[in-house]
């Protein structure tokens, strides 16, 4: 992975951590479902006014929507309505990057470096110690239902691996279709129609300000921004090259919880944050593969008046064709 692409990939999990206390705030006014279905609407519809449909089939994209539209913020959203703090809803949320990992092994059947292997491994392990320490301050359920959401996700990045869009952000637009009519329809079923329209009657009050001003987070910024930035990457690199950066998000969703909540993090969330930052830049580091030493030429064998050419063909790069390094 180049420099620039790692620098995006750092700015997603950056709009993704904040995302988590913005989601919160929303949570506070909007219920879980309801909210999943008004925040996709808010994209979908100028998205099917004025953004070309990517060229992928459909089967593909509703296995994208549904995957990263409905079970993942289904899930998670249900969970955080039941009493999982942000920050601890970011960290667990995390298990989706062994699942992909898992997933696109056996879907895709892309091959794990050692590399990856090792990074990803010490990043789980370092998760592992927040997740015990902080243990005590969930019940099972919410846990579950992250877990959920988490396998939610896994499975939408390998689907966008497997559609291969030509236009990422359009992908991360058009998905937005297809979770508000579902998760409507299954709002007014689970929350009921009197809560749905106490919600919509009550939304421009100055007390449901701050909810409103997290979703707007949550579309523009975690969505638009952020999914668009993924999808991208997704396109460009392996999903196990570019899932590892998922588990950066904790770090930083722990670290906004605090400064919105005051989820005041200990010595040892900081120590293991720090563990998961390096697992994941070990995992995502491409060694430089060497060049062998070309055999001296002959003198007669150089032009008069240049030089040899000097070149290894055949290096791949991930997600790329043969190219000529000079």
């Amino acid at each position: 992975m180049s420099p620039r692409d790692r620098l995006l990939a750092l700015v997603v999990a950056v709009c993704w951590g904040v995302n988590f206390p913005m989601t919160a705030l929303a949570l506070e006014h909007f219920p879980p479902f309801l909210l999943v279905a008004v925040r996709f609407a808010l994209l979908a519809v100028p998205t099917l006014l004025l953004v070309p449909r990517p060229a992928i089939p459909w089967s593909r994209l509703l296995m994208v929507g549904f995957a990263l539209g409905i079970l993942q913020f289904g899930f998670l959203y249900l969970g955080m309505k039941a009493s999982m703090p942000s920050g601890l809803a970011s960290l667990v949320l995390q298990a989706s990057a062994p699942f992909t990992v898992v997933i696109a092994g056996i879907w895709l059947r892309e091959r794990i470096t050692r590399r990856q292997a090792i990074g990803i491994g010490i990043a789980v392990l370092a998760l592992a110690v927040i997740a015990v320490h902080r243990s005590q301050v969930a019940a099972l359920l919410p846990v579950v239902l992250c877990l959920c959401a988490a396998l939610g996700w896994a499975l939408g990045n390998v689907a966008v691996r497997r559609a291969a869009a030509p236009n990422p952000l359009h992908l991360t637009l058009w998905m937005s279709v297809v979770p508000p009519i579902p998760m409507l329809a299954l709002s007014f079923v689970v929350e009921g129609p009197a809560r749905i329209g106490e919600t919509f009657a009550t939304v421009f009050t100055l007390d449901a300000l701050p909810a409103v001003v997290g979703l707007l987070y949550v579309v523009l910024v975690a969505t638009v921004l952020g999914y668009g930035l993924w999808t991208r990457l997704l396109a460009a690199y392996p999903s196990s090259t570019v899932a590892p950066f998922s588990m950066l998000v904790p770090v930083i969703g722990v670290l906004a919880s605090w400064i919105a909540f005051d989820e005041v993090p200990d010595l040892v969330e900081l120590i293991a944050g720090v563990v998961v930052v390096g697992g994941v830049l070990f995992a995502s580091r491409v060694p430089r593969s060497p060049v062998a030493p070309l055999a001296p030429a002959a003198a007669d064998e150089t032009p008069a008046g240049g030089a040899a050419e000097v070149g290894t063909a055949g290096v791949v790069p991930p997600g790329g064709a043969p190219q000529r390094v000079r």
